[in-house]
């Protein structure tokens, strides 16, 4: 008589396959912990890099992204094509929470600024408002004597 496989052993067939290095997928897509409708996307956009921050409406980090962590390294961090591109995984990591608004908050003025925001918009979530951060001296702390050669 051939036994039917109870759902432990199909465990095991899954962790055995896997750790020869077979790729496994399951059945049940990945499901969201928490609903989240509307939030806030920042955006730092500095010469060298771009980072994107996620969060809800009362502040709390959801998920963030940067140029680095998705491996551009060197002067190809502060361009505008990595900037979409990390744009793009926020954007899917919202639209798979369920997010249907945001608010864009952008720092900064490097070339990543508009890129990112864009790549945001294309995976359905609609911009309510954007606003600039970007932190501006009003003459500040004394300058530096200029360099003499």
């Amino acid at each position: 008589m051939v036994k039917d496989k109870t759902t432990e052993d199909k465990k095991e067939d899954i962790k055995k396959e896997t750790a020869v290095g077979v790729e496994v997928k399951l059945d049940a897509p990945k499901t969201p912990k928490k609903k989240v409708i509307s939030g806030i996307l920042s955006i730092d956009a500095t010469f060298n890099n771009t980072k994107v921050l996620f969060g809800d409406k009362s502040g709390n980090t959801l998920f963030w992204s940067s140029a680095g962590s998705l491996g551009f390294r060197g002067a190809k961090k502060g361009t505008p094509f990595a900037a979409s591109k990390v744009g793009d995984v926020i954007g899917g990591k919202a639209a798979i929470l369920g997010v249907k608004d945001a608010e864009v908050v952008v720092l900064g003025v490097g070339s990543g600024r508009e890129p990112a925001i864009r790549a945001f918009m294309a995976h359905g979530i609609e911009i309510t408002a954007i606003s600039d951060a970007t932190p501006v001296p009003h003459n500040g702390p004394k300058a530096k004597k200029p360099r003499r050669v």
